[in-house]
């Protein structure tokens, strides 16, 4: 195997160790890796699953695409995960052979089953070895994430030299980092953050098209990399509708796992200086809590009117009976999917500045936005006691989603990056 990448290979792990304990420090990192090993034992007792794989739609011409992730995607954990099922089932419904392999090499028989479904072949072991062997035969490989990138976008040169590649960023990992450090006045996420921006530049200058999740995003490269390929994939979401009246639903809602350091912070801030203030005005509204979290933190952090749930594997009955979704955070960077999924329910959302970033929301008529404690809580009062406004909420927030958020602009986007199009 080449040297150079294993060389390479060492210094990610190394840097990647690096980065997580400044963003997440040592019992942040610690936690985070427990929490992976969980869901992987999780998956042991599903050997007997089996993986029909779902064939690539007829009459499309035969493209073969790579896709390298972190972690094998799931869509009950992320909102990253959930984009690039969709994408999945874009590439399937247009005829593509999708390969996939996690950096991470895990891959449950429960996981590859679920991607088998979506026309995904799932391959478990070292990346390097199958593009060796199948390099020549792809006509694409996307490389999901910075650490991604920077590990595999120069042997995708070397061992697929025909094969167009794209970097998805997901999010821009250097905007969410510098946010960080900023709110935090952390000199050592400074640091990463700064060493974030060298590297993901350059491999968005490197990759023949890059992929970015909101305008926000693509505006930032425009500058910092003007002479970049850059395309907008969004998150995808299909409408599915507000199935419960007002009347029938109570409490907030929050999605997002505490591995990912925004999502921590923002139920922090929440239930110490939001929370008290809206259940002083209405004790019966109960918060509740969605997404990987472990038992100690989990504990720390319950209080009067606080419900975790950990992680579900649907979401639908909370989306459906709960009354306003909450997104209050601080830092962070790309389009949060959580929004997207509880308006694409109906379900009003009251959210911060940041978390409305990319949204194409405006502020009291498809959303309710507001970043200080005080305005918040009066902001969720208000939308939690009058019908009429819940209502023009919902029905606004159900529009966006069909206007900015549909698989037939997502499609195109993704269509042109891969096949080299007129952007």
């Amino acid at each position: 195997m080449d040297i150079g990448w294993k060389l390479r290979r060492i210094g990610h792990v190394l840097r990647r160790l690096k980065g997580s304990i400044a963003i997440r420090g040592w019992r942040g990192t610690v936690r985070r890796a427990m929490l992976a090993r969980n869901r992987a034992d999780a998956g042991v007792a599903d050997d007997a699953i089996p993986a029909t794989l779902k064939p690539p739609a007829p009459g499309k011409p035969a493209r073969r695409i790579l896709v390298i992730e972190t972690m094998t995607p799931d869509p009950t954990r992320d909102s990253g995960s959930m984009r690039l099922c969709q994408i999945f089932r874009l590439l399937n419904a247009d005829g593509w052979y999708i390969d996939f392999t996690a950096d991470d090499n895990d891959a449950t028989p429960r996981d590859i089953a679920r991607l088998a479904a979506l026309g995904v072949a799932v391959h478990r072991g070292n990346a390097a070895s199958w593009m060796r062997t199948h390099g020549a035969t792809l006509d694409a490989v996307m490389l999901c994430r910075l650490p991604v990138a920077d590990q595999y976008l120069a042997l995708t040169r070397q061992l697929a030299p025909r094969a167009r590649a794209v970097f998805d960023t997901v999010d821009l990992h250097f905007i969410r980092e510098q946010r960080a450090a900023t709110l935090t006045s952390n000199p050592a996420l400074a640091r990463q953050a700064a060493r974030s921006r060298r590297r993901e530049l350059a491999m968005v200058e490197q990759a023949d098209v890059t992929l970015v999740v909101s305008g926000d995003e693509r505006d930032i490269l425009a500058t910092e990399a003007p002479q970049s390929r850059v395309e907008l994939v969004s998150n995808i979401h299909d409408v599915a509708g507000r199935s419960m009246p007002f009347a029938s639903r109570s409490g907030l809602l929050f999605v997002g796992g505490f591995g990912h350091p925004p999502n921590e912070d923002a139920v922090r801030w929440f239930a110490a200086n939001v929370l008290p203030l809206v259940r002083a005005n209405d004790p019966t509204i109960i918060f509740h809590v969605v997404g990987d979290i472990d038992d100690t933190t989990r504990s720390a952090i319950e209080c009067d009117g606080m419900q975790v749930h950990g992680r579900v594997e649907d979401l639908t009955p909370l989306l459906a009976s709960t009354r306003i979704s909450v997104a209050p955070l601080r830092f962070g960077a790309g389009v949060k999917g959580k929004v997207n999924q509880a308006m694409s329910r109906g379900l009003p959302v009251v959210l911060t500045t940041l978390a409305a970033e990319g949204m194409h929301l405006r502020d009291g008529v498809d959303a309710l936005i507001e970043d200080h404690a005080e305005g918040m809580a009066e902001a969720i009062n208000r939308a939690y006691h009058d019908e009429a406004l819940w209502i023009r909420l919902s029905d606004a927030g159900l529009d966006n989603v069909r206007r900015h958020f549909s698989t037939e602009r997502a499609l195109h986007a993704l269509l042109r990056a891969l096949e080299g199009g007129v952007a």
